[in-house]
């Protein structure tokens, strides 16, 4: 659906046509996945032959409880984002661009989706282009002239990423003789792993790692999150590192095999120390910076240290600790760059010195922020709180003491940087420059209360996540049946 919508949008050449169809798109997106959800919940894995064509000679897309989880967190964020961002876009983006905004978001969406849904090696890297070239241009279409290095910046090191996966689906090819994953999964399954088998998991592990920006292949990330309109910082935050950290588990566990991965490779000692880098240096960056929108992006990539700790770790708590990560902190960090977009707009700027007293003049926008920072260092009722315990019994199911303390320990850095900003917004003196600014731009607010609602809610009441989490680590590690 989003895909043939962007090319409607572009012909149409309406900025509000272009919102409405975007909009649509997108909740017709999430009722598509919360349907296929259920689906696999019970009738087990569903199979689509595209063009009748069987495979492994056509492309397949195959959904199961890992990626019908994805999906569902994809069109969640695109239905709660594109419906309510539209304030913010016609604040950022020009108004004779508007409607190729929303024509790239439909594609982003497209290109997200697809990569979840397909069962094809091949056709993954080209929705991989896809999501990726249509990001580079979303975030070069705001006002700020910084988002042009930033999308650039992006896109060079982005470019390298798919480069390296394409090598390694071409290896795959070379190995195999086919690009159906299941076929290529079943193929390699000889005793002994080839050396280009071997090359072909550290192409992909690399390009895949750039993609979703695992600590200290980051750095592309501070900037476009920064410089992006706010939509687009939203939904990209909350949604493309996520799925391409499913990518790496779909190459890792289903194609390669945890046996290969995890105990022929040190793999787990590898991924072990750039989460834990990640955890605490990446977090450490954010405590000391002055722009908020950069001290949540730094956070982002300390977050993607839990999931990928959660990876290394290699056994069913840690796997439901890092699925479930990916709805909890893509719903979070969705809420909190609405939040930080709103107060770009009514106040003019995101710099922490100049948002003394915001509190006052923004309560609920604040409440909204504090919550959400709530979530990110894992207090208690929030959905922060279940990742981190699953983690926390992960480690101590390797029996190791200072692997469950480590999630804990982070916290302790989350709650400096989520400090800075109570302290701007609560305990300063009202900053002149906020004279006259008052709540407002509902729709964004809407937005985000709605996410930080469903933080709130999964936090108390983690059953579907957990369950959903849990199959899917299941059927990763030891392909339970759904």
């Amino acid at each position: 659906m989003p895909l043939v919508a962007a090319p409607l949008v572009v012909l149409l050449r309406s900025g509000r046509a272009g919102w409405l169809i975007a909009a649509g798109v997108s909740v017709a997106s999430l009722a598509g996945a919360l349907a296929l959800a259920a689906r696999v919940r019970a009738e087990g894995v569903l199979s689509y032959a595209l063009g009748s064509w069987q495979p492994p000679y056509g492309i397949e897309y195959r959904i199961d409880a890992v990626n019908a989880f994805v999906l569902v967190l994809v069109g969640l964020v695109a239905a709660v984002v594109v419906p309510f961002g539209r304030p913010a876009v016609a604040a950022e983006v020009a108004a004779e661009r508007r409607y190729l905004f929303y024509a790239m978001l439909c594609l982003a969406l497209a290109g997200l989706n697809g990569i979840a849904i397909t069962g094809d090696a091949f056709n993954l890297f080209v929705f991989l282009e896809i999501s990726s070239l249509s990001s580079y241009v979303l975030i070069a279409l705001g006002r700020d002239r910084r988002a042009l290095v930033a999308s650039f910046q992006y896109l060079i090191m982005g470019t390298i990423g798919a480069t390296f996966i394409v090598i390694g689906v071409g290896l795959l090819y070379l190995q195999t003789g086919t690009l159906n994953m299941a076929d290529i999964a079943a193929r390699l399954e000889a005793p002994g792993a080839a050396r280009a088998t071997l090359a072909a998991l550290a192409f992909l592990t690399v390009g895949i790692c750039l993609k979703l920006a695992l600590f200290p292949l980051h750095m592309w990330l501070p900037n476009a999150y920064t410089y992006a309109p706010s939509v687009v910082t939203a939904f990209l935050a909350a949604t493309a590192t996520k799925v391409s950290v499913y990518v790496l588990l779909r190459f890792w566990f289903t194609i390669f095999g945890a046996n290969l991965v995890f105990e022929r490779l040190p793999m787990p000692d590898i991924f072990l120390a750039l989460s834990v880098l990640a955890m605490f240096v990446a977090s450490g960056i954010a405590v000391y910076q002055r722009n908020l929108k950069r001290m949540l992006a730094y956070s982002s990539v300390g977050q993607i240290g839990y999931m990928t700790l959660g990876i290394s770790l290699d056994n069913v708590p840690g796997l439901t600790g890092s699925v479930v990560h990916l709805f909890n902190h893509g719903v979070t960090k969705g809420a909190m760059f609405l939040f930080a977009g709103a107060i770009a707009m009514a106040a003019g700027t995101v710099d922490l010195d100049r948002l003394g007293g915001l509190a006052k003049r923004m309560p609920l926008t604040c409440a909204g922020l504090v919550i959400g920072g709530f979530s990110l260092i894992g207090v208690p009722a929030t959905a922060g709180f279940v990742t981190k315990w699953y983690l926390v019994l992960a480690g101590l199911e390797k029996g190791s003491l200072l692997l469950a303390a480590l999630p804990a320990a982070s916290s302790l850095v989350a709650i400096a940087y989520v400090w800075r900003f109570v302290e701007a917004a609560y305990m300063r003196e009202a900053h002149p420059d906020l004279a006259g600014v008052k709540e407002g731009f509902a729709a964004p607010l809407v937005g985000g209360w709605i996410l930080i609602a469903i933080c709130l809610y999964v936090g108390i009441d983690s059953t579907w996540t957990v369950e959903a989490a849990r199959r899917a680590a299941a059927q990763l590690l030891f392909g339970a049946p759904q």
